[in-house]
């Protein structure tokens, strides 16, 4: 079997396509969590056996095939060394199972969580919907994870490399406990900070699901403040990024912007999943025969697209090029991405984009931007953020 690989190189591209294409083309089938945890129960083994001998020169090829290495994609943003601009989004890897191998898929970094300070299971199933013909996904999962303390064990089992020293970044989202009061929230969060700061190269506050009740509440102003500096006051804390919701109106993404700087946060995420339907309200989902007016969750994927390089303006011209954006919603293609990115984002995540349009996504985009940097003369992908260069 090794010797039918050494002489044909894995491909991933097409290995996907044969097994995944066409579930990724009907909504019904085999169900999405399922189908998720699936893959996650494999990766998760890889990580932990990637010193097996038949499971490192699988990887090793893997790294082959889908990593990308140029020095004009590399950036220093809030201490992080990182690598390209192109990153797991959070949601995926809920528990970080496979924390140590997410740079052999070509990421700069991976967003790990969202993670809880309680235990919890999340919203009652079906809770996670394919929308094939748009390319996007619907979603009540309902942070439903392990616990902070579960998650500190699950990383030191993988034996990960300190903070500084990684091939490629960790960031960790947290998010509020179901069963905690917004009155409680900032120690909430604090508990799950103390206990995985550590660990984390940076750390994402997560105030912006739409799925835990009340939640989004957290971005008014005064209730982010006193949530931030209450992060702040713990030991050694990693560096501070806030991820924020689509849904916001204008004004409030532009005092978010500006208070991101004044409270001297390490950048702003845009944006998490949408309560909009954004046109199709009508659409009926297969597995429950209602229209998505009806259902409950938030919307990622393709139909994100213009709203999410939208709010990426917006906090651009707010802050200006102080603050680091990451950009995350329908990134799906080189173009795209390099929108995003010449629209203010520093750094961008990938999702429901990656698991449609396949792990090759990420060297396409990469591939993308230095065929990009050639053509408009740029020396590093950092004179691009805010630009305005068209893709060409």
């Amino acid at each position: 079997m090794v010797n039918f690989f050494k002489s044909h190189p894995i491909s991933t591209e097409r290995i996907y396509k044969y097994f995944f294409d066409r579930i990724l083309t009907r909504d019904d089938g085999i169900d999405a969590e399922k189908l998720t945890q699936f893959m996650l129960t494999m990766l998760s083994q890889a990580s932990r056996y990637r010193n097996l001998p038949g499971i490192r020169w699988t990887l090793k090829e893997l790294s082959k095939d889908l990593q990308r290495v140029d020095q004009r994609l590399e950036q220093t943003l809030f201490g992080c060394n990182f690598k390209n601009p192109i990153g797991l989004a959070a949601g995926l890897d809920k528990n970080g199972i496979a924390a140590a191998i997410w740079d052999l898929f070509g990421f700069g970094f991976a967003e790990l969580g969202t993670v809880t300070w309680h235990k919890q299971p999340g919203n009652p199933r079906p809770r996670l919907f394919r929308l094939a013909a748009e390319e996007a996904a619907l979603n009540r999962m309902g942070f439903n994870n392990d616990g902070a303390i579960a998650m500190r064990e699950t990383l030191r089992q993988q034996q990960l490399l300190q903070p500084g020293q990684r091939a490629s970044l960790i960031g960790l989202n947290l998010g509020k406990s179901k069963i905690t009061s917004l009155a409680n929230a900032p120690d909430d969060y604090a508990s799950s900070l103390e206990t995985l700061a550590p660990l984390a190269d940076y750390v994402a506050i997560n105030i912006s699901s739409p799925n835990t009740p009340g939640l989004r509440e957290l971005q008014n102003p005064k209730k982010l403040i006193q949530l931030i500096r209450r992060l702040k006051q713990t030991p050694c804390c990693p560096p501070l990024l806030v991820k924020i919701a689509p849904d916001l109106d204008n004004d409030s993404i532009d005092r978010l912007g500006k208070l991101a700087c004044e409270e001297k946060l390490a950048g702003l995420i845009a944006v998490n999943t949408s309560l909009n339907r954004l046109g199709l309200e009508q659409r009926i989902l297969s597995q429950t025969g209602l229209p998505l007016s009806k259902e409950t969750g938030g919307l990622s994927g393709k139909p994100l697209q213009n709203r999410g390089v939208e709010v990426i303006k917006r906090l651009y011209k707010a802050a200006g090029p102080r603050l680091p954006l990451i950009g995350v919603g329908g990134i799906d293609s080189p173009q795209v991405a390099w929108e995003r990115i010449s629209a203010g984002a520093s750094l961008l995540q990938l999702y429901t984009g990656w698991i449609f349009q396949g792990p090759s996504l990420v060297p396409q985009i990469l591939e993308g931007f230095s065929s990009q940097l050639d053509q408009h003369g740029f020396k590093n992908i950092s004179q691009v953020v805010g630009s305005n260069a068209p893709w060409i």
